[in-house]
């Protein structure tokens, strides 16, 4: 997670999946970080939404909450402190295939301890039980960062994982923060198409 490189992607990211956010939608954030997303969610998915967040680390249920909070929309989320592979765990039964927005943030916590990363091995679970629990005409966002230590083989790990996707079942689409390169922060969107 490179704040200063990932401004204009995040803000893509949340112009992607705006338009399938309503009164009443459910969405996951399968990566809270600093609760930049879980917070965009929960504001279009008011009064009646949910969002489901997850992290691995205290830290960053903290910060969520206290911006949750702030916002008045503490009601609109549910906050997990449990690895983003387990989200299926989280997310009551009568949700899954339901899910209208998933977002996933990876590599580190900023402000924090940068050893603390997303693995692919976690990730790749998570996606694939993200795509079960999306609901048709849903959308799934990956923000990838390969340029520090874990992203590279994690980054590529996500894309392959992509490239092997039923395109008549997904359409998948990569937007990056500058000139394409193999370092640089990029958005990947996946759609489900029925």
């Amino acid at each position: 997670m490179q704040p200063n490189q990932s401004n204009s992607l995040l803000s893509q990211a949340h112009q992607q999946v705006k338009a399938r956010l309503q009164n009443g939608a459910i969405a996951i954030d399968a990566t809270l970080g600093n609760g930049h997303d879980t917070l965009f969610l929960a504001r279009h998915v008011a009064p009646n939404g949910m969002v489901y967040g997850f992290d691995i680390q205290e830290a960053a249920i903290v910060a969520t909450r206290a911006k949750l909070r702030y916002a008045q929309l503490l009601e609109q989320v549910r906050l997990v402190l449990n690895c983003h592979a387990h989200l299926a765990e989280h997310i009551p039964a009568q949700h899954h295939g339901q899910i209208a927005v998933i977002m996933f943030n990876l590599g580190y916590l900023p402000g924090t301890d940068k050893q603390v990363i997303t693995h692919s091995e976690s990730t790749l679970v998570a996606l694939n039980v993200a795509l079960d629990l999306l609901a048709p005409d849903g959308i799934l966002t990956i923000l990838a960062y390969p340029g520090h230590v874990g992203g590279d083989s994690e980054t590529a790990a996500v894309e392959h994982w992509l490239s092997c996707l039923d395109q008549t079942h997904f359409l998948c689409t990569t937007h990056y923060s500058n000139q394409p390169s193999e370092t640089a922060p990029r958005l990947l969107v996946i759609e489900k198409l029925h």
